[in-house]
């Protein structure tokens, strides 16, 4: 049985979405690390491939951490504190854009195992 080719970069695009994942889900922050320290290093010499999942995974954190640390400090100072109804509004809005965007790295995550590039919707940036 003829096993599927690898495709110049499959690797390390499915890395970086794996990298993606575990910063939204098991370590926020390091996985963030991970993922910027991939960028720095190797969008610039990495097949096309494995260049957009590159970028898409660091500019979506970053378009992501900005939505949930903004939105949720917003909500904080325009409702207040003690307001009950406050933290449920902010953790409502927490579990959707946080589970839209878990749902959209899976996503990702099966485009690079397909070898097929991927482009997050509203806040990814194209590939070249």
């Amino acid at each position: 049985m003829n096993q599927p080719q690898e495709v110049p970069g499959q690797g390390l695009a499915v890395t970086a979405e794996a990298l993606y994942l575990v910063n939204l889900m098991i370590a926020p922050g390091l996985g963030f690390l991970a993922i910027a320290w991939l960028w720095l290093k190797r969008r610039q010499d990495a097949p096309p491939l494995a260049r957009c999942h590159i970028d898409q995974t660091f500019f979506v954190s970053l378009w992501g951490g900005l939505l949930i640390v903004v939105v949720n400090t917003a909500l904080f100072l325009w409702l207040g504190w003690d307001w009950e109804w406050t933290w449920v509004i902010v953790v409502i809005y927490f579990t959707c854009v946080h589970s839209t965007l878990i749902l959209l790295g899976m996503l990702g995550l099966a485009k690079a195992m397909a070898g097929k590039p991927y482009v997050y919707p509203v806040i990814g940036r194209r590939c070249d």
